[in-house]
């Protein structure tokens, strides 16, 4: 009551606040870092930030992952795109924001044809079940920085296993929802050094 909060009323306060559960996928071996009913994190941080970007940036740091900067001059980030079909209308404002932000596009080739209609500059590859060199090889050889990878169906998640289990190995920042991509997207284009705010 000391601090205003009421029945339906919330205090102003400056800011924002991203809180992220934190799962120990990287002490699992050959396990899949999809999330089902049973699964239950192992604790949870929160990121304060004066913006969302910057938030849930710090959110992602807390979480013992890792959003990768923007490449700096001279630099080759690469985006991995692959997305379903009912995303499929959506991809390409998350792709001309990467692009933006200096990342060289990747994508299956579905994706890949609805980028390049979309006039957008996109390199194609292979899925793991089209043959190699596929994207779990360019995952090994640290040639993805980003992933935004949405599926459904067994048979698309079944196939994403693997990229999944390569991002793990190789600590590449992986999301499965466009939601998730375009906050990637705010976080990759905060102003590095971060202030640090006190809950005080």
């Amino acid at each position: 009551k000391d601090l205003g909060y009421k029945q339906g009323v919330q205090p102003y306060s400056e800011g924002v606040f991203v809180k992220a559960p934190v799962f120990s996928f990287n002490k699992l071996k050959n396990v899949d870092i999809t999330l089902g009913p049973e699964m239950k994190s192992t604790g949870e941080v929160m990121g304060v930030g004066k913006t969302f970007g910057e938030a849930f940036y710090k959110a992602v740091l807390g979480s013992n992952e890792r959003v990768p900067g923007l490449p700096t001059e001279g630099e080759v980030k690469h985006a991995f795109l692959s997305v379903r079909e009912s995303d499929k209308k959506y991809i390409a404002n998350i792709a001309k924001q990467l692009i933006e932000y200096g990342f060289k596009l990747v994508a299956t080739n579905g994706t890949h044809r609805v980028l390049k209609e979309a006039g957008i500059e996109c390199e194609a590859v292979n899925k793991v079940t089209e043959g190699r060199p596929h994207i779990v090889d360019r995952l090994k050889n640290g040639e993805i920085h980003l992933i935004v990878n949405t599926t459904e169906g067994k048979q698309a998640q079944y196939d994403s296993v693997m990229i999944r289990r390569a991002a793990l190995q190789g600590k590449v920042y992986y999301t499965t929802t466009l939601s998730g991509a375009d906050a990637v997207c705010q976080a990759v284009n905060i102003q590095l050094p971060m202030d640090v705010y006190r809950l005080q």
